[in-house]
């Protein structure tokens, strides 16, 4: 029984907005809104004394439908978490190529574990892809990538996160409805203000989803009467699948095909947001490495994340979808691929790519390239999409393969 899809309280109101256009974090960032405590008095919406601080909280929660019961019990005894912060502050940029990367995390071993858990749960995947069109290997692989099926879901205290996260006030309007959709969590037996641990921003359980995620598409796999992100296996899987459909996943459709391409190719149509249809490209000569072309009709994009000698690849809609999950290109499409394979599919040609720039180079052509007009972003040494997009526009006015890819000839002739 889906308790969450019948429990519509004031909260389900509250995260609506929260719940559309989801990115790297699984929700959007509502605008904050003044907060009223118990007394009437206005409250900041972050910083200052942090009791203060939670009696606005308790107040929007109560609004929120909350009980007051619910609300104590989880902002009892919260605490600024100095390590919060300091992860907070210091995120990595993400540097890795796409072979680097997808190799790394689509091991064998996680692909045997993959499997085995996929036999284990058979009843429970056929239920998930019955019931909500989604794949068990599109579920798996974010299981794997995520947590290593639930071996590594941090040790933050959740609410302290949340409520740190809140109070500070870098983005306090991103983080209150978290911690505010902790408190329901809370108030239906589905966390424990005290011991729930997650990652450093919130995130809870075996797939890593937010508290707003879980009380919008959170279903009771196991029939315990509650949802269980941390440790039930059926929770995660129909939970997983059910919030993968609300990214916009269509039932029956591929998400990504890989690809051969011949060296003629119009590159400069490649990349993410073309308009040709995978039956397009079929014409051009791009052959489907399965030999599968009955899906010719659909909307397709050519991505090749290490330009036109590496790996190559047809993207469908359902791709979409994934990059809802996370909007890094390299995380998503290792993810797309890694599902692939839990569907039979095999190991990429990795091909023979160029070599990229270094981090000095990098930052050298974005800079380049910002001076040319290009909005590429900060200036970070990432081979992000507004890069891309500018390299591949530079390399076709300059009359080089327009691939997209990141080389010291294109750094050259700019």
């Amino acid at each position: 029984m889906d308790r969450f899809t019948i429990r519509r309280s004031a909260f389900a109101l509250l995260f609506a907005s929260a719940l559309t256009g989801v990115a790297a974090a699984q929700d959007a960032t509502p605008a904050a809104a003044p907060n009223t405590a118990a007394t009437g008095a206005p409250q900041a919406p972050c910083g200052g004394d942090l009791s203060a601080f939670l009696a606005g909280v308790k107040a929007d929660a109560l609004a929120a439908g909350a009980s007051a019961d619910a609300i104590d019990k989880t902002l009892a005894g919260a605490q600024i978490d100095p390590k919060v912060l300091a992860m907070d502050r210091s995120q990595g940029v993400f540097r890795q190529t796409f072979l680097e990367f997808s190799q790394r995390t689509v091991s064998q071993g996680r692909l045997d574990i993959g499997r085995q858990k996929i036999k284990q749960y058979a009843d429970v995947f056929a239920k998930a892809e019955k019931d909500y069109g989604v794949p068990a290997g599109v579920i798996t692989a974010y299981w794997a990538m995520e947590t290593d099926f639930g071996a590594v879901q941090g040790n933050f205290n959740t609410r302290n996160a949340l409520v740190t996260l809140s109070h500070d006030c870098r983005r306090p309007e991103f983080f209150r409805p978290r911690l505010i959709a902790l408190i329901e969590m809370v108030q239906h037996g589905d966390a424990d203000p005290a011991t729930t641990t997650g990652a450093w921003a919130g995130e809870i359980g075996q797939t890593q989803m937010l508290p707003p995620s879980i009380i919008a598409f959170g279903t009771d796999g196991d029939g315990d009467g509650h949802v269980n992100m941390k440790t039930s296996a059926p929770d995660v899987i129909l939970t997983t699948a059910r919030f993968i459909q609300s990214l916009g996943f269509q039932r029956g459709q591929p998400w990504l095909q890989e690809v051969t391409v011949p060296d003629n190719l119009p590159w400069e149509k490649s990349g993410i947001g073309g308009t040709l249809t995978a039956g397009d490209w079929f014409q051009l000569g791009v052959k489907p490495r399965d030999g599968d072309t009955s899906f010719g009709s659909l909307p397709a994009a050519l991505i090749l994340p290490q330009g036109r000698k590496g790996p190559a690849f047809l993207t469908y809609p359902n791709y979409n979808a994934y990059l809802q999950w996370n909007q890094s290109f390299i995380y998503t499409t290792s993810a797309a691929y890694f599902a692939t394979r839990f569907g039979g599919s095999p190991p990429y040609n990795k091909g023979t790519p160029e070599p990229g720039l270094n981090d000095v180079d990098m930052k050298a052509l974005q800079t380049k390239l910002i001076a040319r007009g290009y909005d590429v972003g900060k200036v970070d040494g990432i081979l992000g999409s507004g890069t891309r997009v500018a390299i591949q526009k530079e390399q076709f006015r300059l009359g080089l393969p327009a691939d997209g890819w990141a080389t010291q000839a294109l750094l050259s002739a700019l």
